[in-house]
């Protein structure tokens, strides 16, 4: 009997093809949208590859008799339910370090126009109003701090691309050993409100958990630099949403960019919307043509090496 692969979030189509070369293979990017049916095509499952939207717990596993593996087109792994895989031996695979580069250019390139101020000015340009006082005033991204919250595979990335422009690198990663070489390229702080108070930039690489939920909350948002900025591309609900929106109306946030939010999709009328100096994207900061080439064709990969007879 042939191994059969349920994907149920999009997947770059030529390592779909890969996998359909050896396995039978159900691939239905709106599944993840359609529960009953998803819980019936994992009934003879042997394998399940999703993102972040499918939520991979007892529930819907329960049915999967045949599940030994689930593979994540990424590295986030807060929707899937570790301990109950472990306790039913389904080896969960996430994709480290393949959409990391992504995620550097995102942070870094934020961070930059963040810091000159010029990211809203197209509407007023259009309009005749000329902001270039204002403006001129824009801050080079050389010689300024980013800090770190969290130097795992990805933080490490955005580090290295961070100093290829001149900046100093801060990072807080208490799980992250002292003698790693990671360490050589990054000042390591012990506290993370020492970083929240010395970086220009601090930009969140951690995963949700009860220890991260509202890590940088209103206290640690007015730790921050005057005119500092913050990045998230790590997970909703790491920051407080409602003391960011404040510290930005107010001005002690010079601005923001938010890649994911405590829900998602974010709704209307949230309370970041209309909030002045913040760039909102929907979790795509880690999602490029390049990447999901890189995190289909590492997933497939272990996939079929876990399906194959030893």
């Amino acid at each position: 009997m042939s191994r059969r692969i349920v994907i149920t979030e999009f997947m770059d189509e030529a390592a779909v093809q890969t996998l359909r070369a050896e396995f039978a293979v159900v691939y239905a990017p709106d599944l993840v949208d359609r529960p009953a049916d998803l819980a019936e095509a994992l009934r003879d499952a042997d394998a399940l590859i999703v993102r972040n939207r499918t939520q991979v717990n007892e529930s819907l596993l329960t049915g999967a008799s045949r599940l030994v593996a689930v593979g994540r087109l990424g590295v986030g792994l807060d929707n899937i339910d570790q301990a109950y895989c472990a306790s039913r031996n389904i080896a969960v695979v996430p994709a480290i370090g393949a959409n990391a580069a992504a995620v550097a250019e995102y942070v870094v390139g934020l961070a930059m126009v963040l810091l000159r101020g010029f990211l809203f000015s197209s509407a007023e340009v259009a309009a005749g109003t000329w902001p270039r006082a204002r403006l001129a005033s824009g801050r080079e991204v050389a010689g300024k701090v980013l800090g770190l919250v969290g130097y795992g595979s990805v933080g490490q990335r955005v580090g290295q691309l961070a100093r290829a422009v001149g900046v100093r690198v801060l990072a807080y990663d208490p799980m992250l050993p002292t003698a790693h070489p990671a360490w050589r390229d990054a000042t390591r702080c012990d506290e993370v409100d020492d970083l929240f108070r010395a970086a220009d930039v601090v930009s969140l690489h951690v995963p949700y958990s009860a220890q991260n939920a509202g890590l940088v909350d209103e206290r640690r948002l007015g730790l921050m630099k005057p005119g500092a900025v913050l990045v998230n591309t790590a997970r909703g609900g790491i920051v407080d949403e409602a003391a960011l929106a404040r510290a930005l109306r107010s001005g002690a946030l010079a601005g923001a960019a938010v890649d994911v939010f405590a829900h998602e999709p974010l709704p209307a009328g949230s309370a970041l919307a209309g909030v002045p100096n913040l760039f909102l994207t929907p979790h795509v900061a880690g999602v490029t043509y390049e990447s999901n080439e890189r995190v289909s064709a590492l997933i497939a990969q272990r996939i079929a090496e876990i399906l194959r007879p030893a």
